[in-house]
């Protein structure tokens, strides 16, 4: 498994309806998406970033889905470019079935 996580510098337009109404309008294409585990829209408020955290089945899903076309569309949907970071998931507990 591969995490992403994007993050998105800070800006005063972050506030929580915001990312909770952008979560809400992007929610459904990742919902059943094949290779993807898990994803999570979150703001840090302390900082002012928004960020996304993806959990892969594997790499080369991950990498292909986050294509040129797609930093373009977040680019414009944050307003701010996204810093992607690519991390080995070496443990993970799902509590989601208890």
């Amino acid at each position: 498994m591969i995490a992403m996580l994007v993050t998105f510098a800070p800006s005063d337009q972050f506030d929580r309806s915001t990312v909770e109404k952008i979560a809400d309008e992007l929610r459904g294409p990742f919902e059943g998406m094949a290779g993807l585990r898990f994803k999570s829209f979150m703001l840090d408020e302390s900082s002012g970033q928004a960020k996304n955290f993806y959990v892969w089945d594997d790499e080369a899903k991950a990498r292909s889905f986050f294509t040129e076309e797609i930093v373009a569309k977040v680019t414009g949907i944050y307003g701010v470019p996204p810093e992607v970071e690519y991390l080995d998931v070496v443990g993970f507990v799902d509590n989601s079935g208890t």
